[in-house]
């Protein structure tokens, strides 16, 4: 596209990075390569600036921050601040340059879909990476819809831990510029991360897989106990698997998403098979091989498809091995994992 506000994610590449937020470059890099990715669009972090500034929104923000007498010694002074930011944002509506192009983009994934309105995920996409700072909105239908959960994703920048690290770092509190992801929802089966290298110990000679029914932010977030499986990284043969509780997981409602109960026949059932395992695996190792770095990525099984189109990846980035991580995020994942 000819803006530099919307970029069609199979126009994107590593490239891209500082200009559509990390998550986005890499999903355009993946089609590049020739990897299942759905279909989607990306907002750039100039969107973002030029949302702020024609709406006013900037204007306000820092205005009410120039009225603060307290130097936020206390989480509520943060609370109270975010609550005021983010009614700011959210009281916006979406400037005519942008809110056309989004539209039209969104109007060409329903043509390529052969339906009148699709489900898609609006997510955040930093130039680096942030797990979890800001918001994801998932199984979000229609254009109004659409429209206003990407000034959400947008005015999660102002939520109090995002508030709370620019200060800490010296930043200003009025702007963080993000990308956002808009991408069709897989209709999934499974879902859940692949780990290239055992984030515990570095070894990288095998991956790990963690699965739950439903969609992959139960296994993200880490609100379920995951079915676990080991692969021999070379051969793809599965080593070790682990059947996890699985009670409970997240799945698409008529709007949005819900958390519910797994059936007993689920709980006890894993949720993969071993063809399905293999893919992801197969997938890994060619992210591994192409970014050069051991991968942390999410993937869905696409319950309309079969294997192995049915595996589709939605991110994928660098990741964070055990002893690369700060003294107190070692010590707890070894609670966590004692809790398990």
């Amino acid at each position: 596209m000819s803006t530099n506000y919307i970029f069609r994610i199979e126009e994107l590449g590593q490239e891209f990075n500082d200009r559509v937020g990390k998550k986005c470059a890499n999903l355009g890099e993946m089609v590049k390569i020739g990897l299942r990715v759905p279909h989607g669009f990306a907002l750039s972090l100039d969107a973002y600036r030029r949302f702020m500034a024609a709406t006013g929104a900037a204007d306000e923000i820092n205005e009410y921050l120039n009225t603060i007498t307290h130097d936020f010694e206390n989480i509520d002074h943060f609370n109270q601040t975010s609550a005021r930011l983010r009614s700011i944002v959210e009281s916006k509506e979406m400037p005519p340059d942008l809110k056309e192009p989004i539209l039209s983009c969104y109007q060409e994934i329903c043509r390529k879909c052969n339906a009148e309105r699709i489900a898609v995920s609006t997510r955040s996409a930093g130039a680096s990476s942030h797990p979890g700072q800001y918001e994801t909105h998932l199984n979000v239908i229609g254009e109004t819809d659409l429209l206003k959960n990407i000034i959400k994703v947008w005015s999660s920048t102002f939520n109090a831990r995002s508030l709370s690290a620019r200060k800490r770092l010296g930043l200003p509190l009025g702007s963080d510029p993000i990308g956002v992801a808009v991408i069709k929802m897989v209709n999934a089966r499974s879902a859940g991360v692949l780990f290239t290298a055992d984030p515990n110990t570095g070894n990288q000679s095998i991956m790990i897989i963690e699965a739950n029914w439903g969609l992959g932010e139960s296994v993200v977030g880490g609100e379920a106990l995951p079915d676990v499986y080991v692969l021999d990284k070379e051969s793809l043969e599965i080593v070790d698997t682990k059947l996890g509780s699985k009670k409970r997981c997240i799945t698409c409602q008529e709007i949005g998403v819900a958390e519910v109960e797994t059936s007993p026949d689920q709980c006890n059932a894993f949720c993969l098979t071993d063809q399905e395992v293999k893919e992801i695996g197969r997938l890994g190792r060619v992210l591994e091989t192409h970014f050069g770095v051991p991968q942390d990525t999410e993937w869905a099984v696409d319950k309309d498809l079969q294997c192995p189109e049915s595996v589709v990846l939605l991110q994928t980035r660098a990741e964070v091995i055990a002893e690369q991580k700060k003294p107190v995020d070692r010590i707890l994942d070894l609670m966590l994992s004692r809790l398990g």
